[in-house]
């Protein structure tokens, strides 16, 4: 009797064990499925996130737009540069605030200056056809892209880069030297060209669909125009290609003021000064900067700085001229006079009064030159 009982308990406490067991295991399986459930419901609801690299061109707008047909959410970043700016008018993003406007996304502003000077004097993968470094200048608009990226949690770059257009930077080759340098590597998403392209984290983590994307390659603009028209873009802008460094007539005055800064890095007001002007490189040590009308005029005003020497034409109307030197010479303050008589108005060949302002706002030495105007051939040998 003793012993049936203990064996009655006995089965009821592995009973009890046994129902415990079975709790235990549809309480795993509740959270299981409750954690399933919570995160199909989280890729449900939070659409994937990216970050633009926005230019105010046409490429980098497409690119935007094909990018939110596929749901995906899109923050932008514009990148600025002592030689590539939003108002510079030359196609290079001055339209970048109105397109992000229109498509209804985020804008962050970033500006890139001394740093952006001092690797213009020896990027690491060189110089294009000008004095554009534009490997090294896309490895740092990646840079900043990424760096937002990684502060807002978006899962990619976005980018309006088409292969084989820019035969520098949009080239196999360049696009991988440039995902390597700034370790971006399958975080790039092109939708221009994203079916010629190898895979991406993106389209591996089913965020993007490839068949979806363009196929566009080379230089032609009749894909872009297409998808313009397919998007209403009236009047398209073309490619954002107004960097003034791919300029010939402008690299070669960037190229003369690194040849004579040496050791020391150019600042911005130097910058400034190659933007406006006729230049002419009068010796090592001294550059002439000569208005060729009353906006510039008033530009090299702004632009003096106190150990500058400014020269005009006293009695005629004629430029304002900024002779910059690290060592005062008067056989170069006369030559500067003389090419300020050239610009102006006065008579062919008559000598005339020109005005030398020299030294600072309160310390001002004023003096009047009589020269005759420069001779062409002369002005041509010195001529940047």
């Amino acid at each position: 009797m003793a012993s049936g009982r203990k064996n009655q308990l006995k089965d009821t406490k592995e009973n009890n064990n046994n129902n415990k067991n079975n709790n235990d295991d549809s309480n795993t399986k509740k959270n299981k499925n409750d954690n399933s459930n919570s995160n199909s419901n989280k890729n449900k609801h939070t659409p994937p996130k990216a970050v633009a690299l926005l230019s105010g061109g046409l490429d980098s707008n497409l690119a935007v737009r094909m990018m939110q047909e596929q749901g995906v959410e899109v923050e932008a970043i514009a990148v600025k540069t002592p030689f590539c700016d939003f108002d510079c008018g030359k196609g290079c993003g001055h339209r970048v605030k109105e397109v992000a406007i229109d498509l209804g996304i985020n804008l962050k502003t970033v500006y890139f200056g001394e740093e952006y000077l001092k690797m213009l004097k020896d990027p690491k993968y060189g110089y294009g056809s000008g004095m554009n470094p534009c490997i090294d200048c896309r490895g740092m608009m990646y840079n900043a892209a990424k760096e937002h990226m990684e502060k807002i949690g978006a899962d990619f770059i976005v980018t309006g880069e088409v292969l084989g257009q820019r035969p520098m930077s949009q080239n196999g080759n360049a696009l991988k030297i440039i995902e390597n340098e700034t370790q971006t590597n399958g975080k790039i998403v092109r939708p221009l060209s994203f079916r010629h392209l190898p895979l991406t984290d993106a389209e591996a983590q089913g965020l993007v669909n490839r068949e979806q994307l363009g196929g566009i390659k080379g230089r032609s603009r009749k894909g872009q125009i297409q998808l313009a028209k397919k998007y209403d873009i009236a009047d398209p802008p073309n490619s954002a290609g107004g960097c003034l460094l791919t300029d010939p007539a402008f690299s070669k005055r960037v190229r003369d003021l690194y040849d004579h800064s040496k050791d020391t890095i150019p600042d911005i007001n130097d910058v400034e000064l190659l933007k406006i002007g006729r230049h002419f490189r009068l010796s090592e040590n001294t550059k002439l900067i000569v208005g060729r009308n009353k906006m510039e005029n008033e530009i090299l005003e702004s632009l003096k700085l106190d150990d500058d020497i400014i020269i005009e034409v006293s009695n005629h109307v004629g430029p304002t001229c900024i002779l910059r030197t690290k060592k005062q010479s008067e056989k170069e303050i006369e030559t500067a006079a003389a090419t300020a008589l050239r610009y102006s108005d006065s008579p062919k060949g008559e000598i005339s009064n020109v005005r030398v302002r020299m030294g600072h706002e309160k310390e001002k030495k004023d003096k009047e030159l009589q020269v005759s105007p420069i001779d062409d051939k002369l002005l041509n040998e010195l001529r940047i």
